[in-house]
């Protein structure tokens, strides 16, 4: 057979900054398709040696192709902005058992899905309390998959990822917000917040296609144990910039917008463990802030 059809190959749905983060990483040893709604974005993948795929996650009819397309499947994309269920998922999972279900299918989820935790260490055993319909949507898909996985004997792997920073990401640093001088809590009414770095998510996504337990959840976040105040404040002089001012919860609704004061309403601290023992990921950046400083060099 051709060279090009004995290669691995694995399917990137959701082909955005990480996914093109894990493409790079695959394409030197397997062929990696990518499924995209937009005509534009097919030169950007093909540049990049990705096989593009013209497909919507919103129309059935173009996904029916996908079936048996890739033993190994990463599913990075977000679902619809409404509702409490992920209907996207639902049909991608319906396309993917057309003939034959994929080995091997990772699914980027949400922390999220925790609810507040106020400020407890979460193992990934800890019961799910989403409390905003995004992440409802992202229970809703975890659901979907494991049981996907569950009926058709593919190995689902789940990861529940926190905020993703990268200086070379768009609006992946604190700097933009942090020059606006936007606030944040005051001590008495911060919250625990966690971060992975792009690339180590990447490379996460990459070895759970092959390594982890099936039907497995896993938090994927670095050593980072820091509230969000602190965490601004550190970033504000790494980057010589005074720290950003502290206001009380009710004062800070009435400067920051819902979406901005959603991620303020949680608080919990990531046990990462799982993620290094069982997927054996070594975490390229260990925190946030070494993770900012090097990309200031």
């Amino acid at each position: 057979m051709p060279a090009r059809f004995r290669r691995g190959r694995v399917l990137i749905v959701g082909c955005g900054d990480v996914g093109l983060r894990v493409a790079r990483l695959l394409t030197p040893r397997l062929r990696v398709l990518a499924l995209t709604s937009q005509s534009t974005r097919v030169a950007p993948l093909r540049e990049a040696g990705i096989v593009p795929l013209i497909g919507n996650l919103d129309d059935v009819r173009t996904l029916r192709r996908l079936g048996a397309l890739a033993p190994r499947v990463l599913h990075l994309a977000p679902p619809a902005a409404l509702g409490p269920r992920d209907e996207r998922t639902r049909r991608l999972l319906g396309a993917l058992r057309l003939r034959a279900a994929p080995q091997a299918l990772v699914y980027g989820s949400t922390t999220g899905v925790y609810g507040d935790c106020q400020g407890a260490l979460v193992s990934e055993t800890r019961a799910l309390r989403p409390q905003t319909d995004r992440a409802l949507r992202r229970a809703d898909a975890q659901a979907l998959v494991l049981h996907f996985g569950r009926a058709t004997g593919t190995s689902v792997r789940v990861l529940r990822i926190p905020g993703i920073y990268a200086a070379d990401r768009e609006g992946g640093t604190p700097l933009a917000r942090l020059q606006k001088a936007m606030p944040v809590l005051r001590q008495e009414d911060d919250v625990f917040t966690n971060h992975i770095h792009a690339d180590d998510l990447a490379r996460a996504c990459m070895v759970a296609l092959w390594r982890g337990a099936t039907q497995r959840s896993f938090n994927v976040s670095d050593d980072s144990d820091l509230k969000m105040g602190d965490y601004m404040d550190a970033a504000a002089a790494l980057y010589g910039l005074p720290p950003p001012p502290r206001l009380g919860r009710e004062a800070l609704g009435r400067e920051l917008s819902p979406m901005q004061m959603s991620f303020m309403g949680e608080s919990r601290r990531l046990d990462n463990r799982r993620m290094k023992q069982e997927l054996r990921l070594r975490l390229r950046y260990s925190d946030v802030l070494t993770g900012l400083a090097a990309g200031c060099k």
